[in-house]
């Protein structure tokens, strides 16, 4: 199943030096909504999630299955001790068409960074909102770690096989 007909590829050098390569998801309808619950349903085990800004990086891991439900737009990702929304589809709950528009994601696109201080790449999910301001960075296997987040000395490629499926469904690229 495809969400776009054709992807949009952007390619950023970041302040670090790095290249991050972006693979455009239609936000339209409730693509957005469909392919949360699944990584957040299907694949909460294998991924770390949370805001990534300049000076702030949470990189959330789950350690059992969150709950998750939806409610005037609005994804709510509630693991147990505490919780988070996403605004990923309509929303008529704001004062303003215009505050609706910003609070919903406005794009949403797979990610792959090359380079960097960490390890040499990243494989990722990035949502923004209708201002630019980004809402959440999903992180996926990474073949220069392990599960326990260490640093290993040759990839394991296979590691990105959960991304490649992603992004190749949703994001319409191979």
């Amino acid at each position: 199943m495809r969400a776009m007909a054709e992807a949009t590829r952007d390619v950023v050098r970041e302040p670090d030096g790095s290249l991050t390569e972006y693979s455009d998801v239609s936000v339209a309808g409730d693509t957005v909504e469909r392919l949360l619950i699944e990584v957040f349903g299907e694949h909460w085990a294998a991924i770390s999630a949370g805001p990534i800004i300049d000076g702030a990086a949470y990189e959330i891991r789950f350690t059992a299955p969150p709950k998750l439900s939806m409610l005037d737009g609005y994804l709510t990702v509630d693991p147990g001790p505490w919780h988070f929304h996403l605004c990923v589809n309509d929303h008529r709950g704001a004062a303003t068409p215009e505050l609706a528009r910003v609070r919903r994601v406005a794009r949403a696109a797979f990610f792959r960074t090359d380079g960097g201080s960490c390890v040499p790449g990243a494989w990722g999910l990035r949502l923004w909102n209708g201002r630019g301001e980004q809402m959440i960075t999903v992180y996926f296997p990474n073949p220069w770690l392990d599960d326990d987040l260490e640093r290993v000395r040759e990839p394991r490629w296979e590691r990105t096989a959960l991304w490649e499926d992603l992004r190749a469904r949703y994001a319409g690229r191979a």
